[in-house]
Parts: C-alpha cells; structure tokens; sequence
C-alpha cells in the first residue's frame, strides 16, 4: 500500500493513561505518558523533535479534548477519528495494539478525520449545549410541580395554559402560605386581566387538599424553576456577547419558517459560518444525522434507517421542522402534508429538517437570503397529470362534467 507520512503517531487515549506509537518509516517506538498538562506537553514535545508529520487519535468520550487543545496551540498536525472506523481485529485488543493499529492505519492515509470545529466554535458549543440542559430541566421540574399539585387534589394547571405564568404563580404562593382563596371576588384582586373569565373554574381548581410538607416541597421546586429560569437568562446573555460575527447569519436563518434566534444560534454553534469544510449539502446532511442510511442487498434498496450524527444539531432542526409545518404558506408545510400521508408523521418531520440544512448550506456558502418555494410548489410540475388524476376519482365519486355539487 502506498505510504502517505513517512513518520506519524498514533495514539490510544484514556482517562488517565495515554499510548503513544510513533511509526518513523516502518520502525515503530511505543511510549506511555499521563494525562496532565505535563505529561501532554512532553508528548508534543517528543513528537514535535521526532519530525511527527501527523498524529491521529480516537474520539474517546472528552479524553482526546485535552490532548487536540495543546496539539493544537503547539502548531501540531491532529485528528481525531471514529472508533468506530478503525475496530482492530477481536481478539487482538489491547492499549499498545491500538496505539500501533492507529499509527499503521494513518500511515497508509486509511483514517477519515472527524469534524472539529475552531477552540471558539468549540466553547461556543458547550454553552448552547449546556443552555439546552437547562432548559430540559425545567421541563422537568415544571412536570415535577404538576405532579406535586395533583397530589394535592390542585387541578390549577387543567384551567391555566402555562402553570409558570403569572397568575398561575400568584396563586401557588397563596397555596404555599396556606391562605387559599375561595371566591371569585378574591381570584379576581390576584389574576391578570385575561384570566378573569375563568375566576369560577380557578376557584374551584385550586381548592385542595394540602399538607405541610406539599407546601414546603412546592416552595422548593418553585424556587428551583426561578433559579434554573435565571441560570438561563444568563446563558443568553452570554451567547449573545460571544456571537457578535454571528449577527447577519443569525438574521438571515430567522427568515427560514419554523426557526427563532434560539435555534439559530444552536444551528450555528453547531456547524459555524465556513460551509468550505463541507463539500456539499449532502455531506453537511450525512454529518448531521438527517439523511437516509444505505442498505442495498441483491440489487434492491431496503429500509435504510437515518445515520448517527450530531445530536444537539439533529434536534433543534428537527424542533425546527415540527414549527414549520403549521406556517400554511410554506413549502415546509407543503412537503409535509406530502410525506406524512405516506409515510408517517416522523419521516415527514425528518424529511423537513433535512430540506432545511439544504437550505442553510446553500445560504451561508453563497450568502444568499431564504426563498420560500411556497405551498404550491408540488402543483407547479405535472400539472396535466394530476388534472387527469383528480377527474378521474371525481368520476368515481359519481361526479358528471355537466353537473354541478349540490344540483338536484
């Protein structure tokens, strides 16, 4: 096989305890080091005086973040690479066959580099991604009160829309103080204007029955939602000032239906703004987890399940899709009208998000706005077809050219 660095490395990463083989034209030189700061320094710099040209590591959980971060502030050549690309043969498994696997591998240009992002990029990723944490946590919490209340025999949350509103907060104070109101004249002092055509109902849902301990467990989960609500203000506050060369892709993607400025950071924290790194849409789609799988045997193609990408993008665009089937005028709405009679709710849902990082792809590569096919984009094409297609079943229904529905 043709030999691509004549002196490479390969290394085997874990929690406390890294291999490094270093394959210099064939001879192989095998040494283990820490995973301090020090240690990996010393590995750079053992590297760095043996002419290494390329040094490929797995993508161990975070174990090879430390390793990439120094690699690359030393001018070191790195990548990290799927373990799941380079599985050595069973029963040859161990820390140094690893490490010389890796190294033989990359010496024979056989390892395909992962993507990863810029040290900016990188940080960027773990405050939306942390963000999103929170937030699924007060998701959490806020079921947790729900739960709580319907302990209680509270039925707040089946009148109110959102149990963490305004209203709905004052009155679970009253519950927590123990001083429940029990008449319309009383709700009506607490609740916002809005809620003043439901004082009968809300009388009749608050009223519980509630012990001392519900009332203290009430108050903690309440003041956990406050504190996980401020948490994340904060966060916002925080990508906001880090995104600041974000701000006219940010505004171009919230022209895109079914995507708010939250998302568009996620979705940009996610790939950035060089769209070079990708050769096409299709690889930006493949890498992101929203295309067809390929399963063909025999000549015939079967059910291809979607690849494993990158989960935090996967989600919100598929958050993404699900707003954008309810924009009537969309071609996102469109095509899921479309698929879903079909082929189901989900695959429609997926088949939207994919459409949408095409979308993005071709707006931040060739910094173009969004432009919307519109819902009639399926009746543009066909159009005799279809005609022929819709006479036909109206004629089945019984339907005559020269009459009229609801014609005697």
């Amino acid at each position: 096989m043709e030999v691509v660095y004549r002196c490479c490395c390969g290394i085997d990463v874990h929690k406390k305890v890294i291999v490094a083989c270093l394959n210099n034209g064939g001879e192989q030189d095998l040494r283990e080091f820490g995973t301090t700061t020090s240690e990996i320094k010393s590995l750079a710099k053992w590297l760095t005086e043996s002419g290494c040209e390329m040094i490929a590591m797995e993508s161990t959980g975070v174990f090879w973040k430390p390793l990439y971060n120094l690699f690359e502030l030393m001018d070191l050549d790195a990548i990290v690479v799927n373990a799941a690309h380079m599985k050595a043969l069973p029963g040859r498994k161990t820390d140094v066959k690893d490490a010389e696997w890796i190294a033989d591998l990359l010496r024979h240009g056989l390892l395909k580099a992962s993507y990863i992002p810029s040290r900016e990029q990188r940080e960027l990723r773990e405050i939306t991604r942390y963000r999103k944490s929170l937030t699924e946590e007060r998701c959490r919490e806020t079921n947790r009160l729900q739960k709580i209340l319907e302990g209680a025999n509270i039925k707040l949350d089946s009148v109110v829309k959102d149990i963490n509103g305004k209203s709905a907060r004052k009155l679970l104070e009253r519950i927590i103080e123990d001083d429940v109101p029990t008449s319309e004249a009383e709700v009506s002092r607490i609740v916002h204007g809005s809620m003043r055509s439901k004082l009968g109902q809300l009388v009749t849902a608050i009223e519980g029955i509630t012990t001392p301990l519900q009332r203290k467990l009430l108050a903690q989960v309440i003041d956990h939602i406050d504190d996980l609500n401020r948490r994340i203000a904060n966060l916002d506050e925080l990508v906001q000032d880090y995104m600041d060369e974000y701000v006219a892709a940010i505004a171009a993607l919230c022209e895109i239906p079914g995507i708010a400025r939250r998302s568009a950071e996620v979705i940009l924290a996610e790939i950035g703004l060089d769209m070079s790194r990708f050769p096409s849409a299709a690889h930006l789609c493949s890498w992101a987890g929203v295309c067809p799988g390929n399963y063909q045997s025999a000549g015939h193609r079967k059910h291809g399940k979607t690849t494993k990408g990158n989960k935090a993008l996967k989600t919100i665009l598929t958050q993404c899709a699900k707003s954008a089937r309810s924009v009537k005028k969309s071609y996102f709405s469109a095509q899921y009208q479309r698929i879903s009679a079909r082929r189901g709710k989900n695959r429609a849902t997926l088949a939207g998000a994919h459409s949408m990082l095409i979308a993005i792809y071709h707006m931040l590569k060739n910094n173009v706005p969004f432009r919307d096919l519109g819902a009639d984009y399926y009746d543009s094409f066909n159009r005799d077809k279809k005609i022929h297609g819709y006479l036909k079943r109206l004629k089945a229904l019984g339907w005559e050219p020269d009459t009229l529905p609801g014609s005697a």
